[in-house]
């Protein structure tokens, strides 16, 4: 199982911070949260969101193992 960390207004909308979730792909894991929430999937697919895996950013789909790490980023504004 991955373990999936959502970070910011993604993890207010979810209602969690950190679980484990057994999913192959990370198209998998985003289609697996979305059916689940249809709100955390509508704020997941929403621009400038960005995907870690194991701390490095990722674009498109990836494999996933038990001892992957996603994590979902929300849109950043620096300044």
């Amino acid at each position: 199982m991955a373990r999936v960390l959502l970070f910011g207004r993604l993890s207010d909308v979810a209602g969690w911070r950190d679980r484990q979730v057994e999913s192959p792909f990370l198209s998998a894991l985003r289609a697996k949260l979305s059916a689940e929430d249809a709100g955390l999937g509508e704020a997941l697919a929403g621009p400038g969101v960005q995907v870690a895996l194991d701390q490095v950013i990722v674009r498109g789909d990836a494999p996933l193992n038990a001892a992957t790490e996603v994590a979902f980023l929300p849109p950043m504004s620096g300044g």
